[in-house]
């Protein structure tokens, strides 16, 4: 099969999988990610403005917009647009934001198209480590295009492990969690079957993707074995610090 339509065909696998799961989402994300209150904190601790701030962030994969509702609970001024493949993930996102008119929602396959806006900030939680390795690499760079300068992209995602071994302890860690959680038969054969669309990438290569596109301050704040939260800033160039797309944030006075 040629490599484009391998990639579709694996992205509509997912489409149709997360449908699947839209209804149990929330409950079962908190149940499958072991260090779940540490690992979003500190995507909001990395947020560099104020409470009282105006900007405009994107969400990709957001699913059912978990991430998106921390920020806003914190930055209640910001307007957010939560992007994701699954229509019936976004359904729930809808819901959950139906009295928040700041809050936009977009069907949109982020692994192969321009983002359609310029943010001050761009997020993600567990959501790309479903792309191969050059589809991160390309969807990186549209990040940082779509960022206005001093711009920051978060991202609490999942990596590899650096070695093999690596790799087993993180399996076999979350393995022994995932069967203590009191899920049952059914979902832990639905979560488990989900990963088959996995395709994390080590965190030093993906740090190393970054820097190499030109962001700056890229560095992994957190870390519990294979959950990892890292983030980098697009720099204002010259000419461009006091004016023209320099990231505009106005607070409230």
């Amino acid at each position: 099969m040629h490599p484009h339509k391998k990639s579709i065909s694996h992205r509509r696998s997912i489409k149709q999988s997360f449908d699947a799961g839209a209804d149990q989402y929330d409950r079962q994300r908190r149940m499958v990610i072991p260090c779940f209150n540490d690992f979003y904190q500190t995507a909001i601790d990395l947020i560099p403005f104020s409470s009282s701030d105006f900007f405009r962030f994107l969400d990709l994969g957001a699913g059912t917009g978990l991430l998106t509702a921390s920020i806003i609970t914190v930055f209640p001024h910001a307007t957010a647009t939560c992007m994701d493949l699954s229509e019936k993930m976004l359904q729930k996102a809808q819901e959950r934001f139906s009295l928040n008119k700041r809050v936009n929602f977009l069907i949109w396959d982020y692994s192969h198209s321009t983002l359609p806006e310029e943010y001050n900030l761009i997020v993600s939680a567990m959501s790309i480590h479903h792309l191969s390795d050059d589809e991160k690499k390309l969807l990186y760079q549209r990040v940082f295009d779509a960022l206005k300068c001093e711009g920051i992209f978060i991202n609490a995602d999942l990596v590899k492990g650096e070695t093999d071994k690596i790799e087993q302890k993180y399996h076999d860690m979350w393995m022994n969690w995932i069967h203590e959680t009191g899920l049952s038969k059914h979902e832990l054969s639905e979560i488990i079957d989900r990963m088959q669309y996995d395709k994390p990438s080590s965190l030093s290569v993906q740090l190393q993707w970054l820097k190499e596109i030109g962001f700056q301050d890229v560095d992994c704040y957190y870390k519990y074995f294979n959950f990892a939260v890292y983030s980098g800033r697009k720099e204002a160039r010259d000419g461009q610090k006091d004016g023209g797309k320099l990231n505009k944030v106005t607070s409230m006075r």
